[in-house]
C-alpha cells in the first residue's frame, strides 16, 4: 500500500512513517521508481498490538491532564470555546502525535534529530490548520501555551513521583522546552508566511 495510505492506518504524518520505516520499526519496500510499500497486515498487526507499547508516562499523563482541564467548566479556556468540535477533532491527531514525540525525546527513545525535525513539522501543520480556520493569532499562541504548560505540570508531577533528582527533573523540562519552543517558532512562521505574502500584494499607496 502506499505512504499516504499507511498514514492513515497508523494515525501520523509521513514524516513520522518514513521514520519508522528507516528504523526497521514497520515493513516497508521500495518500487523500482522508488516509491515506499507498506504491507497493510503488519500495519493493522501494528495498530492491534499498540497496548504492547513501551509505557509512555508523560504522554498518558498529559493526555489526561488537558482534558481535565479543558472539559472543568470553571477553567475552560476561551480559545477553546471559540473552536467547534470539527475543528478540534482536526487538531487531536496532531496534539496527541505532539505528546508521543516528546515522550520518546525525553525517554531517549529514536533519533532526537528526527524528533526535532518532526515536531518542526507537527507546529507548522497547526499553524496551517489553525490559519486555515480563520483563528487569530493571539488565540492560535493562547492553546499553544496551555499545551506547553500541562506538559511542563506534568514533566514535574512525574519528577516527584518517581523521585528523580533535581538534574534530571532540570533536564527533563529543558528538553520539553527546547521541543516546545519548535513548535511555536513553526507555528508563528505559517502567520508570518501569510502576513509577508500580503504586504507583497498590497498595491502601492497613493502619493
Amino acid at each position: 500500500m502506499s505512504l499516504a495510505r499507511a498514514c492513515e492506518i497508523l494515525g501520523v504524518n509521513e514524516s513520522t512513517v518514513r521514520r519508522w520505516a528507516d528504523a526497521g520499526e514497520i515493513q516497508m519496500f521500495r518500487t523500482p521508481g522508488g516509491h515506499r510499500r507498506f504491507d497493510e497486515a503488519d500495519l493493522v498487526g501494528l495498530v492491534e498490538r499498540g497496548a504492547q507499547r513501551p509505557n509512555r508516562e508523560i504522554e498518558s499523563a498529559t493526555v489526561t491532564r488537558i482534558r481535565r482541564e479543558l472539559h472543568s467548566t470553571q477553567a475552560e479556556p476561551q480559545w477553546y470555546r471559540d473552536t467547534n468540535e470539527d475543528e478540534r477533532d482536526a487538531l487531536r491527531p496532531l496534539g496527541r502525535r505532539l505528546v508521543q514525540i516528546v515522550d520518546d525525546y525525553v525517554a531517549k527513545r529514536g533519533d532526537r534529530g528526527g524528533l526535532e525535525r518532526e515536531v518542526s513539522e507537527i507546529g507548522a501543520e497547526y499553524g496551517a490548520e489553525l490559519r486555515r480556520r480563520g483563528m487569530p493569532l493571539a488565540q492560535a499562541v493562547q492553546a499553544f501555551t496551555f499545551f506547553r504548560r500541562a506538559l511542563d505540570q506534568t514533566a514535574k508531577q512525574l519528577a516527584a513521583r518517581s523521585n528523580m533528582s533535581a538534574d534530571e527533573s532540570a533536564l527533563a523540562r529543558e528538553q520539553i522546552a527546547i521541543l516546545a519552543d519548535r513548535v511555536l517558532l513553526s507555528l508563528t512562521s505559517v502567520y508570518d508566511s501569510r502576513t509577508d505574502s500580503t504586504r507583497r500584494q498590497a498595491p502601492p499607496a497613493d502619493r
